[in-house]
């Protein structure tokens, strides 16, 4: 018995360094072309600091472009990572990246309200397959005990890329005047074609799968499709039923309401903390701030879920806490109270991406995963336009955030709520799938 169990370790510890060195590979790479992903998203908040008053948006505008975004990345996010399950991540992702670099670069052409909506639409439909894709990616390399960290590790690229684009933006906005553009136009240039120069590093460095991959030998590539195998208990492989599934339905939920606090809040934190008296170089400084300690907890509440094989309590307790620091940043008397307590609901919001997003995978597979995550992403998607048009519009009404920040807390509570009840629904079905699977064991050895 002691031998078995000492074989077993050494097993796992081997299957441990191939995973390992599978990470050390991509995950920086990765990591790399999301925080370029994020910025060209979330820089236009920084933008904003200029860009507004030279194109006469109002707060409602400036709100409703920024969300436009989200619908043009709603319509291509399940045929995009259908497309990467059938041509492969390297050739997806180079033209993925070589056209939004583009794109981005050129919203410095925008001249008012009806341009500025027609580029962020037209940018979020070309990065809309990557997000996922990339999700759709780690299920190839990574199985489910490791995903947590790899994704908390992945994803920690948003706060990153808020953290990296303040300081940056607010001296590209110094640019102003230089060769006859405003800074804010330099801003999208300089952000931008980053993208479309790594498109072509991705060529090399993200083989499909690892049976692609020439720094594996023939012996590691066997052994991670054996574990990744053995590991899949998936409800679903198909793509119609993965759609209809109530669990599916309900992740995506949660996420439109969790998206709708986050992208309400880092898109308008810019111009929130320069309200509060800072100058444009002091805001970038101080929004990095408040999310060094969000990139810090998202990477350490991955790894502890990962530790502890649990997904559902460390979705749950993140999001409860982004609303509790919601509720406190509507409620605040001084900027400090609020920046602290926005620090706080920024440090929730984030943490539990790794967790959340290790879930679908739990009982979805092949096409069905592709779909499914897809699908799950394409209703969260709702909430990264409505989040900032609803900060814009009760900023306009009211003249403060205070009511925009309370409609943010409710939603992240709902989202939580949510995420109670769909853990619920997973933790049954994967009981049943585990007796199932038991039952026919037995039937099996009885034969």
């Amino acid at each position: 018995m002691g031998e078995t169990a000492g074989m077993a370790e050494k097993i796992d510890a081997l299957d441990d360094a191939i995973f390992l060195r599978c990470a050390r590979r991509l995950m920086p790479f990765v990591a790399l072309l999301y925080l370029v992903n994020y910025i060209d998203r979330v820089n236009v908040g920084f933008a904003a600091l200029t860009k507004n008053r030279d194109l006469g948006l109002s707060p409602a505008v400036f709100g409703f472009g920024a969300g436009i975004f989200s619908l043009g990345y709603l319509v291509f996010q399940i045929p995009g990572n259908l497309i990467l399950q059938k041509v492969g991540a390297r050739r997806w992702v180079f033209l993925m990246l070589a056209i939004w670099g583009v794109i981005s670069a050129s919203n410095a052409l925008m001249t008012g309200p009806l341009s500025y909506y027609s580029f962020r639409m037209i940018l979020g439909i070309t990065e809309a397959g990557f997000f996922p894709g990339m999700l759709l990616y780690m299920t190839f390399w990574f199985p489910n005990r490791w995903r947590g960290r790899f994704v908390g590790i992945f994803m920690a690229a948003i706060p990153m890329a808020n953290i990296v684009d303040g300081p940056l933006s607010t001296t590209i906005l110094r640019m102003d005047g230089f060769a006859g553009l405003h800074g804010w136009q330099w801003l999208f240039i300089l952000e931008g074609l980053p993208a479309t120069l790594l498109a072509f590093l991705a060529l090399k460095l993200l083989p499909d799968r690892p049976s692609n991959a020439s720094w594996l030998t023939a012996e590691e590539k066997q052994r991670i499709e054996h574990v990744l195998a053995t590991e899949s208990h998936a409800d679903h492989k198909e793509f119609w039923p993965a759609l209809l599934d109530l669990r599916v339905i309900g992740l995506g939920l949660a996420l439109l309401c969790n998206q709708c606090g986050l992208y309400g809040l880092q898109l308008w934190l810019p111009q929130m903390v320069k309200g509060m008296g800072f100058s444009n170089s002091a805001t970038g400084m101080v929004v990095s701030l408040c999310f060094v300690a969000a990139m810090v907890a998202m990477i350490l509440w991955a790894r502890r879920s990962d530790a502890h094989n649990e997904r559902v309590w460390h979705v749950v307790i993140p999001l409860t806490l982004a609303s509790f620091g919601l509720a406190f940043a509507a409620a605040a008397q001084t900027p400090l109270m609020m920046l602290v307590a926005l620090t706080v609901s920024l440090v929730g919001t984030l943490a539990y991406n790794g967790p959340f997003f290790s879930l679908p995978a739990t009982f979805l597979a092949g096409t069905a995963a592709a779909g499914g995550i897809g699908f799950i992403n394409t209703i969260g998607t709702f909430g990264r336009f409505a989040g900032p048009w609803l900060v814009g519009v009760l900023k306009q009404q009211t003249g403060n955030y205070s009511s925009a920040m309370a409609a943010l807390a409710i939603l992240m509570l709902a989202s939580s709520l949510i995420v109670i009840l769909m853990g619920r629904r997973i933790a049954v079905q994967k009981l049943r799938y585990s007796s199932a699977v038991l039952e026919r064991n037995i039937s099996s050895s009885k034969g």
